[in-house]
Parts: structure tokens; sequence; C-alpha cells
């Protein structure tokens, strides 16, 4: 249960450590973006010598929550922290590489390119 001001992680090596959300997207104003939800964030830590920079405004995927996400089957799910992976305006990532588990919900949102590059699908 991601918010406006929420701080994530970044779970690739696209430049940034960590973002804080500024906008969720989605259908007429959501509070709340849950797994595979796309939000836009502002970079407050980057890498040096990284094409993201700090205070750049990227758009993100939430791939890791801390709130107990409920599937269909009866399941479900939570991790240790709240991840994100940054994309492009195709929805593909800008990193090379993805670290940490991901969700599956994931697959449901057409995100196969973040899927084929995880090392782990939960």
């Amino acid at each position: 249960m991601i918010q406006t001001q929420s701080y994530l992680n970044i779970a690739d090596n696209s430049g940034a450590r960590r973002i804080m959300c500024i906008q969720v997207l989605g259908s007429s104003n959501p509070k709340y973006a849950y797994l595979g939800d796309i939000i836009i964030g502002v970079v407050k830590d980057a890498s040096p010598n990284m094409p993201i920079k700090k205070s750049d405004i990227v758009r993100a995927v939430v791939v890791r929550t801390r709130k107990t996400s409920r599937r269909e089957d009866g399941m479900s799910i939570r991790f240790n922290d709240n991840a994100a992976i940054i994309i492009n305006q195709e929805n593909n990532p800008r990193g090379t590489r993805v670290f940490g588990p991901i969700a599956r919900e994931l697959r449901d949102k057409y995100f196969s390119k973040i899927i084929s590059l995880a090392p782990e699908v939960v």
C-alpha cells in the first residue's frame, strides 16, 4: 500500500537507490498503489556516475510491498520492504538487472520484461 510521500527502495541497477512517490497513476485519482501499479516518483538517493540523478522525476512499477497482499487463490504474500523498478514510457525497465524477489502479480499486468530479468518470482 504505497501512497504519496512513501519512500521505496529501487530493485534494479538504473542508478537510483531510493525514490519518493509523488503520484499514483490509475483511474480517477487513486489513493494507494499495490503490487504491479505504476507510480511517479522523485529520486531521493542515487549512485554517482549513472544516468539517473538525484531529483529526477521517474516512472516506476511497484514490485514489493510490506502490506500483506491477498491473491485470488486465498494465499497472502508480504515482503520485507517497499520496492519499485524504474520504467520508461513503454513500460520496459531502464536498468538491465533486477535484484531480489518479484511478485507474480506483475505477470498479470504484462510486465514480462521485468519478470524475465527477475532472479525469483514469488
